[in-house]
Order: C-alpha cells, then sequence, then structure tokens
C-alpha cells in the first residue's frame, strides 16, 4: 500500500481519534536547585476537546484532515469524516448509498484504522461495499499494534512539542491552540485544507 502511494497510484490515510485535555502531559521541567516546581493543573470537566483526524504522509497529495470538537466521537462521525473529508464524496455518507450518477474518486483510496469499537460499529457493517464501490477501502491494523499507525506520532508531537502552553483555562483556548497546531503542522506537509 504504502509503495503504490508514494508511487502515486492510491492515496493512504491514517485515521485516529486523540483527546486533548486541558492540562497536557508534561514531559519535563527545570527549576533553579533548591526550588519546588509547580506545574499548573485544570480541572477537566468537560473541557476536553477530541480530534478526528487523517493523515497521508506520502505520495503527491500530502495532507492531513481533522475535525476537533467538544464532545464524544462515534462511529457515524467516523463514516461520514470518510465519506466527506477523505473520499470528497458530495453529500456525505448519506449520499453512499447511492452516489451522484458517474461519480468516482479520482483515485483509489486506502484507510488504515486501529481495531477501536467505533471503527467497528454497527455503521461500518456492510458498508464495506458501499465505499469499496466509490473507491475506498478500509484496511484494519492488527491488535495492539498502535506504533503502525503513523498519524499516533502526529498525535505525540502535538501534544508535546506544538503546544508549548500546557494548561488551558476555558474550552476555547484548548480548541484554537489544538487547531493551530494542527494547521502547522499540515502547514508543514504542504497541503491545507
Amino acid at each position: 500500500m504504502r509503495l503504490r502511494s508514494q508511487a502515486g497510484a492510491e492515496n493512504l490515510y491514517y485515521l485516529d481519534e486523540s483527546g486533548f485535555s486541558p492540562t497536557l502531559p508534561t514531559a519535563y521541567t527545570w527549576a533553579p536547585t533548591g526550588v519546588r516546581v509547580v506545574v499548573k493543573r485544570e480541572d477537566t470537566n468537560n473541557r476536553r476537546v477530541n480530534v478526528l483526524g487523517a493523515l497521508n504522509d506520502t505520495g503527491p497529495e500530502r495532507d492531513l484532515l481533522w475535525t476537533a470538537i467538544e464532545h464524544r466521537i462515534d462511529a457515524a462521525m467516523v463514516l461520514d469524516f470518510v465519506c466527506t473529508r477523505i473520499a470528497r464524496l458530495p453529500g456525505g455518507a448519506e449520499q453512499l448509498a447511492g452516489p451522484p450518477p458517474g461519480w468516482q474518486r479520482h483515485r483509489p483510496c486506502t484507510v488504515v484504522l486501529d481495531n477501536a469499537s467505533i471503527h467497528h460499529g454497527k455503521v461500518f457493517k456492510g458498508r464495506r461495499t458501499e465505499l469499496a464501490a466509490i473507491g475506498v477501502h478500509l484496511f484494519y491494523l492488527p491488535p495492539r499494534t498502535p506504533e503502525l499507525n503513523c498519524i499516533e506520532r502526529l498525535w505525540r508531537s502535538v501534544k508535546y512539542q506544538d503546544m508549548p502552553v500546557r494548561a488551558y483555562t476555558t474550552s476555547q483556548e484548548l480548541h484554537t491552540a489544538v487547531d493551530r497546531a494542527l494547521a502547522r503542522r499540515a502547514t508543514a506537509l504542504g497541503r491545507v485544507r
């Protein structure tokens, strides 16, 4: 798959979800000898920002797609994200059963998923054939192999390096910081959508 993507024969997207809490992980800190370090910690209290993202880091169409929301991500949202953002199907998941006449994705696409329950939910059952008909194929990674999903490295970099402020007092501040960090990553890939 990766070789076909590098050659431009198909698009390869790594899809995953990640959560950002008001207090981000602190990798390290320093202080003068004898001074106690205090790291600010915000109460989560329903102020978490969840991100659904897809990374295509090979081939001519390198890009990063994401949507950041302040509530849970469910299987219907994942399917609609695949249809609208990755496949670019007009009308999204609602048009999956009957795409516009003659509509076909310009290049086949493989979406790599882990085995999270929302990726195997009822919404996805029976839809693999419809997705394949529009040029989108789902590839599930073996269980307990997050290191094979390239977007996991991106989530780690964003959390530990791209967001210098480690604590956010409002959901809006956190949401804005996440969007800015992901936009910088997308720009670094060479494409923003």
